[in-house]
């Protein structure tokens, strides 16, 4: 048996969330998409999705494994520097290029995730606002949000206007000015755990309710929201001007198209993929439950796969390089940074 959903939930989104799903998920599913009372103030949700838990590395890595007992949770490449910017649990790692040493930068606060304008400066988003690090010095200089002292702030990204975007843990998104303090707000999210942008829209990936939702230019309103597979971890914007999103539960590599939000592409991926990556030529995945890295183009329309790559253990973050095809895969267990030269190339 099977059931049909095609629902409006809230004031002023548009979920487009027409498609059959099955009955057995239907009430955990859908739950997360369309609450019986619009009003509410928590939206309902299903337990986040997470990566697998990685066996023991049996084939040796792909390229070069610089050591570094990092548990790396994000990761930005600036290109300005040409340097790997690495958020882990105990601060910062910058790692430059392969002949300097990595330095670790210690934060007055835990940051939560990572974003840069790719000329030299990270922005991570901590609690009460945020941090900002000068890649070449190691500098950091915090940032308080006015009125957010103590908002957990959960998530963080920059317009192509220059502006910052944060995401909170009880569900909003906060468009800053130049002065770092809120121009507008969004608060309909149970929670924003990944933020990425196309020119000056926004996007919110909300794992609980596994969904992707666009913010217009002004902050202050969603556009559309859509249902995004069974169980979306990671989310990726690319050069092409696409949104990548990861169904960690439901194996799938999700492409969005944001103006309209619409599913493009919808592709299986087996082994609890997680780690993404959107770049000129592929998007990269990784598969945690066998250590790999997998290369997708999306030229045509549907993903075929181009190359992959075993990876060290926990392969959960990706980067790269566009300017040298360099593949970064970072471990969460502490296992180093995998550095694949001429990623996707014919060898």
């Amino acid at each position: 048996m099977s059931a049909t959903t095609d629902c409006h939930p809230r004031p002023g989104i548009e979920r487009l969330c027409r498609g059959t799903i099955a009955l057995a998920t239907a009430v955990a599913v859908s739950v997360a998409a369309c609450s019986a009372n619009p009003a509410d103030d928590t939206p309902p949700t299903i337990a986040p999705a997470a990566p697998a838990v990685s066996p023991p590395v049996t084939v040796a890595p792909a390229g070069q494994v610089r050591a570094l007992p990092v548990r790396t949770r994000s990761a930005v490449f600036d290109a300005g520097t040409a340097s790997l910017v690495l958020l882990g649990d105990d601060g910062v790692t910058i790692m430059p290029a392969p002949t300097r040493p990595p330095r670790a930068v210690t934060l007055p606060s835990r940051a939560s995730a990572i974003t840069g304008d790719g000329q030299g400066v990270a922005y991570l988003s901590t609690r009460g606002g945020y941090l900002r690090v000068d890649v070449r010095t190691g500098q950091v200089i915090p940032t308080r949000v006015p009125g957010h002292e103590d908002t957990d702030f959960t998530a963080i990204a920059r317009r192509s206007d220059g502006r910052l975007v944060l995401g909170s843990a009880d569900g909003a998104v906060y468009t800053l000015n130049s002065d770092g303090a809120v121009s507008a707000s969004v608060k309909i999210f149970a929670r924003v755990d990944v933020l990425v942008t196309q020119g000056n829209t926004t996007v919110v990936l909300d794992r609980g309710q596994t969904s992707v939702t666009t913010i217009d230019p002004d902050g202050d309103a969603p556009r559309h929201a859509l249902r995004a597979g069974e169980g979306a971890t990671t989310m990726a914007a690319d050069p092409a001007g696409r949104v990548l999103v990861v169904d960690t539960r439901g194996g799938s590599l999700l492409v969005f198209g944001t103006d309209p939000l619409m599913m493009r592409q919808s592709y299986p991926v087996r082994s609890a993929p997680y780690g993404l990556v959107g770049t000129r030529s592929l998007a990269w995945v990784s598969l945690t439950a066998s250590n790999v890295v997998v290369g997708y183009d999306l030229a045509t329309g549907i993903p075929v796969e181009k190359v992959r790559y075993p990876t060290v253990r926990q392969p959960d973050v990706l980067a790269f390089d566009d300017a040298t095809s360099t593949l970064y895969v970072a471990s969460a267990s502490g296992d180093g940074v995998q550095v694949i030269d001429n990623a996707g190339q014919p060898r």
